[in-house]
Protein backbone atom coordinates (compact mmCIF):
# COMPACT_ATOMS: atom_id res chain seq x y z
CA UNK A 1 0.00 0.00 0.00
CA UNK A 2 1.40 3.45 -0.63
CA UNK A 3 2.59 5.36 2.37
CA UNK A 4 0.99 9.23 3.24
CA UNK A 5 2.44 11.48 5.81
CA UNK A 6 -0.28 13.61 7.31
CA UNK A 7 0.76 16.89 8.93
CA UNK A 8 -2.77 17.57 11.18
CA UNK A 9 -2.71 21.89 11.53
CA UNK A 10 -3.85 23.67 15.05
CA UNK A 11 -7.13 23.39 14.57
CA UNK A 12 -7.55 19.69 14.45
CA UNK A 13 -6.42 19.70 18.28
CA UNK A 14 -7.82 23.05 19.42
CA UNK A 15 -9.75 26.22 17.65
CA UNK A 16 -8.19 29.47 18.45
CA UNK A 17 -9.95 31.16 21.26
CA UNK A 18 -11.35 28.16 22.34
CA UNK A 19 -10.90 27.01 26.23
CA UNK A 20 -7.49 24.53 25.95
CA UNK A 21 -9.49 22.24 28.11
CA UNK A 22 -9.37 18.15 27.73
CA UNK A 23 -12.77 18.12 26.55
CA UNK A 24 -12.79 20.63 23.65
CA UNK A 25 -9.46 18.89 22.61
CA UNK A 26 -11.07 15.47 22.35
CA UNK A 27 -14.27 16.62 20.82
CA UNK A 28 -11.63 18.37 18.48
CA UNK A 29 -9.90 15.31 17.60
CA UNK A 30 -12.46 12.86 17.26
CA UNK A 31 -13.82 15.39 14.83
CA UNK A 32 -9.87 14.81 12.85
CA UNK A 33 -10.03 11.06 13.34
CA UNK A 34 -12.92 9.99 11.64
CA UNK A 35 -11.91 11.62 8.40
CA UNK A 36 -8.42 9.97 8.85
CA UNK A 37 -9.86 6.50 9.71
CA UNK A 38 -11.51 6.55 6.82
CA UNK A 39 -7.98 5.85 4.71
CA UNK A 40 -6.82 3.23 6.74
CA UNK A 41 -7.80 0.18 4.97
CA UNK A 42 -6.59 1.58 1.46
CA UNK A 43 -3.24 3.42 3.03
CA UNK A 44 -0.14 2.99 5.54
CA UNK A 45 -0.41 6.33 7.49
CA UNK A 46 1.88 8.49 9.59
CA UNK A 47 0.60 11.26 11.44
CA UNK A 48 2.28 14.16 12.49
CA UNK A 49 0.49 17.12 14.50
CA UNK A 50 1.30 20.40 15.69
CA UNK A 51 1.24 21.42 19.85
CA UNK A 52 1.67 25.43 19.90
CA UNK A 53 -0.99 25.96 21.94
CA UNK A 54 -0.30 22.88 24.39
CA UNK A 55 3.60 23.73 24.61
CA UNK A 56 2.73 27.38 25.27
CA UNK A 57 0.28 26.47 28.00
CA UNK A 58 2.31 23.68 29.40
CA UNK A 59 5.23 27.15 29.65
CA UNK A 60 2.74 29.35 31.57
CA UNK A 61 1.63 26.58 34.12
CA UNK A 62 5.73 26.33 34.62
CA UNK A 63 5.81 30.15 35.08
CA UNK A 64 3.58 30.10 37.52
CA UNK A 65 5.24 28.16 40.06
CA UNK A 66 8.40 29.59 40.63
CA UNK A 67 9.58 27.46 43.78
CA UNK A 68 10.89 25.09 40.97
CA UNK A 69 13.00 26.43 37.43
CA UNK A 70 10.32 26.15 34.67
CA UNK A 71 11.13 23.34 32.04
CA UNK A 72 12.84 24.04 29.07
CA UNK A 73 11.00 23.56 25.64
CA UNK A 74 12.52 20.42 24.16
CA UNK A 75 11.01 18.95 27.69
CA UNK A 76 7.27 20.48 27.48
CA UNK A 77 7.73 19.12 23.19
CA UNK A 78 8.30 15.96 24.80
CA UNK A 79 5.37 15.80 27.17
CA UNK A 80 2.66 17.39 24.40
CA UNK A 81 4.40 14.53 22.47
CA UNK A 82 3.21 11.75 24.56
CA UNK A 83 -0.05 13.61 25.97
CA UNK A 84 -1.41 14.59 22.49
CA UNK A 85 0.09 10.91 20.57
CA UNK A 86 -2.44 9.17 23.57
CA UNK A 87 -5.29 11.55 22.73
CA UNK A 88 -5.59 10.71 18.53
CA UNK A 89 -4.52 7.48 19.33
CA UNK A 90 -7.25 6.55 21.76
CA UNK A 91 -9.69 8.62 19.20
CA UNK A 92 -8.60 6.14 16.35
CA UNK A 93 -8.81 3.04 17.86
CA UNK A 94 -13.14 3.52 18.28
CA UNK A 95 -12.96 2.56 14.50
CA UNK A 96 -13.01 -1.13 13.68
CA UNK A 97 -11.09 -0.87 10.88
CA UNK A 98 -8.29 0.35 12.53
CA UNK A 99 -5.74 -1.85 13.55
CA UNK A 100 -2.48 -1.09 15.01
CA UNK A 101 -1.85 2.78 15.93
CA UNK A 102 1.83 3.61 18.18
CA UNK A 103 3.13 7.02 19.33
CA UNK A 104 6.67 6.76 18.63
CA UNK A 105 8.63 10.16 21.05
CA UNK A 106 10.30 11.49 18.39
CA UNK A 107 13.92 13.55 19.07
CA UNK A 108 14.68 16.13 15.73
CA UNK A 109 18.21 16.79 15.01
CA UNK A 110 18.83 20.19 14.54
CA UNK A 111 22.08 22.96 13.72
CA UNK A 112 22.47 24.92 17.21
CA UNK A 113 23.42 27.65 14.49
CA UNK A 114 20.65 27.86 13.04
CA UNK A 115 19.93 31.86 12.23
CA UNK A 116 16.25 30.98 14.18
CA UNK A 117 17.91 31.45 17.19
CA UNK A 118 18.84 35.13 17.02
CA UNK A 119 15.18 35.92 15.06
CA UNK A 120 12.79 33.79 16.59
CA UNK A 121 9.46 33.29 14.46
CA UNK A 122 7.34 30.49 15.66
CA UNK A 123 4.21 30.72 17.34
CA UNK A 124 3.48 29.34 20.86
CA UNK A 125 0.59 29.46 23.50
CA UNK A 126 -2.47 31.37 23.44
CA UNK A 127 -3.10 34.86 21.91
CA UNK A 128 -3.16 38.56 23.62
CA UNK A 129 -4.34 41.80 22.74
CA UNK A 130 -1.14 43.78 21.62
CA UNK A 131 -1.74 46.56 24.37
CA UNK A 132 -0.91 43.70 26.64
CA UNK A 133 3.12 43.27 25.63
CA UNK A 134 4.84 45.03 28.15
CA UNK A 135 3.46 43.92 30.76
CA UNK A 136 4.04 40.13 29.31
CA UNK A 137 7.41 40.98 28.33
CA UNK A 138 8.25 42.30 31.84
CA UNK A 139 6.23 38.99 33.62
CA UNK A 140 8.02 36.34 31.04
CA UNK A 141 11.29 37.79 29.88
CA UNK A 142 9.62 36.38 26.53
CA UNK A 143 9.69 37.42 23.00
CA UNK A 144 5.93 38.09 21.77
CA UNK A 145 5.18 39.45 17.99
CA UNK A 146 1.80 40.32 16.10
CA UNK A 147 -0.32 36.98 14.93
CA UNK A 148 -2.95 38.62 12.84
CA UNK A 149 -4.79 41.44 15.38
CA UNK A 150 -3.68 39.50 17.86
CA UNK A 151 -0.35 39.08 20.34
CA UNK A 152 1.43 35.89 20.80
CA UNK A 153 4.86 34.27 22.04
CA UNK A 154 7.64 33.52 19.58
CA UNK A 155 10.47 30.86 19.63
CA UNK A 156 13.03 29.84 17.40
CA UNK A 157 12.35 27.92 15.28
CA UNK A 158 15.16 25.74 13.60
CA UNK A 159 15.07 23.81 10.57
CA UNK A 160 14.91 19.96 11.16
CA UNK A 161 17.99 18.09 9.87
CA UNK A 162 17.83 14.14 10.81
CA UNK A 163 14.54 12.15 12.14
CA UNK A 164 16.56 10.31 15.56
CA UNK A 165 13.83 7.46 15.56
CA UNK A 166 13.88 7.00 11.83
CA UNK A 167 14.65 3.13 11.98
CA UNK A 168 11.57 2.28 14.42
CA UNK A 169 8.96 4.59 12.75
CA UNK A 170 9.74 2.55 9.08
CA UNK A 171 10.11 -0.52 11.32
CA UNK A 172 6.10 -0.06 12.68
CA UNK A 173 4.86 1.40 9.55
CA UNK A 174 6.14 -1.73 7.50
CA UNK A 175 4.17 -4.18 10.05
CA UNK A 176 0.76 -1.87 8.99
CA UNK A 177 0.94 0.25 12.26
CA UNK A 178 -0.61 3.57 12.26
CA UNK A 179 2.38 5.47 13.35
CA UNK A 180 1.53 9.27 15.33
CA UNK A 181 5.32 10.95 15.55
CA UNK A 182 7.34 13.96 15.43
CA UNK A 183 4.56 15.58 17.49
CA UNK A 184 4.68 18.75 17.87
CA UNK A 185 7.69 18.99 14.65
CA UNK A 186 9.57 16.42 17.33
CA UNK A 187 12.03 17.30 20.19
CA UNK A 188 14.57 19.40 18.96
CA UNK A 189 17.74 18.14 20.15
CA UNK A 190 21.38 18.84 18.72
CA UNK A 191 24.57 16.03 18.48
CA UNK A 192 27.63 16.92 20.90
CA UNK A 193 30.79 14.51 22.00
CA UNK A 194 28.35 12.61 24.77
CA UNK A 195 25.06 12.06 22.13
CA UNK A 196 22.15 14.08 21.96
CA UNK A 197 20.75 16.96 24.54
CA UNK A 198 17.85 18.82 24.21
CA UNK A 199 17.67 22.58 23.23
CA UNK A 200 15.20 25.81 23.68
CA UNK A 201 13.06 25.45 20.39
CA UNK A 202 9.57 24.33 18.71
CA UNK A 203 10.46 22.95 15.04
CA UNK A 204 8.00 23.81 12.54
CA UNK A 205 6.09 20.92 12.18
CA UNK A 206 5.26 21.13 8.24
CA UNK A 207 8.80 21.48 7.93
CA UNK A 208 9.37 18.24 10.19
CA UNK A 209 6.48 16.21 8.59
CA UNK A 210 8.68 17.35 4.91
CA UNK A 211 11.95 15.77 6.38
CA UNK A 212 10.35 12.77 7.63
CA UNK A 213 7.97 11.97 4.20
CA UNK A 214 11.75 12.31 2.59
CA UNK A 215 13.29 10.28 4.51
CA UNK A 216 10.37 7.56 4.92
CA UNK A 217 10.26 7.86 0.68
CA UNK A 218 6.35 8.54 1.58
CA UNK A 219 4.03 8.27 -1.65
CA UNK A 220 2.26 11.55 -0.67
CA UNK A 221 2.65 14.73 1.87
CA UNK A 222 -0.43 16.10 3.36
CA UNK A 223 -0.73 18.98 4.85
CA UNK A 224 -4.33 19.78 6.66
CA UNK A 225 -5.37 22.71 7.61
CA UNK A 226 -8.72 25.59 7.82
CA UNK A 227 -8.38 26.64 4.64
CA UNK A 228 -9.27 24.65 1.62
CA UNK A 229 -6.66 25.87 -0.68
CA UNK A 230 -3.66 27.96 -1.08
CA UNK A 231 -4.85 31.19 -2.48
CA UNK A 232 -2.88 33.57 -4.66
CA UNK A 233 -3.57 37.42 -3.27
CA UNK A 234 -4.78 36.01 -0.17
CA UNK A 235 -7.43 38.77 1.52
CA UNK A 236 -7.77 41.01 -1.13
CA UNK A 237 -10.71 41.24 -3.87
CA UNK A 238 -8.33 39.29 -6.37
CA UNK A 239 -7.67 36.22 -4.29
CA UNK A 240 -7.84 33.01 -6.25
CA UNK A 241 -7.50 28.99 -5.08
CA UNK A 242 -4.75 27.31 -6.71
CA UNK A 243 -5.43 23.66 -7.89
CA UNK A 244 -3.02 21.91 -9.70
CA UNK A 245 0.28 23.45 -10.08
CA UNK A 246 4.37 22.52 -10.13
CA UNK A 247 6.92 23.51 -7.79
CA UNK A 248 7.82 26.20 -10.08
CA UNK A 249 4.59 28.04 -10.06
CA UNK A 250 4.11 28.73 -6.12
CA UNK A 251 7.79 28.99 -5.19
CA UNK A 252 7.35 32.95 -4.46
CA UNK A 253 4.84 32.21 -2.14
CA UNK A 254 7.32 29.84 -0.34
CA UNK A 255 7.92 33.23 2.29
CA UNK A 256 8.74 32.84 6.08
CA UNK A 257 5.39 34.54 7.04
CA UNK A 258 4.10 32.36 9.77
CA UNK A 259 1.53 31.42 7.79
CA UNK A 260 1.51 29.70 4.78
CA UNK A 261 4.44 30.47 3.40
CA UNK A 262 5.98 27.53 5.78
CA UNK A 263 4.15 24.84 4.67
CA UNK A 264 4.46 25.88 0.81
CA UNK A 265 8.42 25.51 1.87
CA UNK A 266 7.73 21.94 3.05
CA UNK A 267 5.63 20.56 -0.14
CA UNK A 268 7.89 22.19 -2.26
CA UNK A 269 11.20 20.66 -0.77
CA UNK A 270 9.53 17.43 -0.56
CA UNK A 271 8.11 17.06 -4.01
CA UNK A 272 11.41 18.23 -5.41
CA UNK A 273 13.48 15.48 -3.57
CA UNK A 274 11.18 12.59 -4.11
CA UNK A 275 9.33 13.44 -6.86
CA UNK A 276 5.79 12.63 -5.17
CA UNK A 277 2.60 14.92 -4.70
CA UNK A 278 2.24 16.81 -2.23
CA UNK A 279 -1.64 17.95 -1.23
CA UNK A 280 -2.61 21.39 1.09
CA UNK A 281 -6.15 21.98 2.06
CA UNK A 282 -8.83 21.34 4.63
CA UNK A 283 -8.95 18.19 6.73
CA UNK A 284 -12.86 17.45 5.88
CA UNK A 285 -11.67 17.27 1.92
CA UNK A 286 -9.07 14.77 2.93
CA UNK A 287 -10.22 12.16 0.26
CA UNK A 288 -11.33 14.88 -2.35
CA UNK A 289 -7.43 15.45 -1.75
CA UNK A 290 -6.24 12.91 -3.03
CA UNK A 291 -8.50 12.19 -5.65
CA UNK A 292 -7.43 15.60 -6.80
CA UNK A 293 -10.89 17.27 -6.89
CA UNK A 294 -10.35 20.03 -4.18
CA UNK A 295 -7.37 21.90 -2.46
CA UNK A 296 -4.04 22.72 -4.34
CA UNK A 297 -1.74 19.64 -5.55
CA UNK A 298 1.10 20.17 -6.10
CA UNK A 299 3.96 18.18 -8.33
CA UNK A 300 7.01 18.08 -10.09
Amino acid sequence: MELIVIALGGNAISKRNELLSIDNQYQNINSTTKFIAKLANKYRLVIVHGNGPQVGLLALQNASYPNVPAYPLDVLVAQTQGMLGYMIKQSLQQYDNVNQVACVLTQVEVDSNDPSFKEPTKYIGPVYQPEEQQKLQAQYGWQFKQDGKYLRRVVASPKPQKIIELDTIKDLVNQDTIVICNGGGGIPVIKDKSGYKGIEAVIDKDHSAAQLAIELKADHLMILTDTDAVYENWGTPQQTALGKVDTKRIQPMAIDDGAMGPKIKSVIEFVQQTGNTAYIGNLTDIESLLAQTKGTIITQ
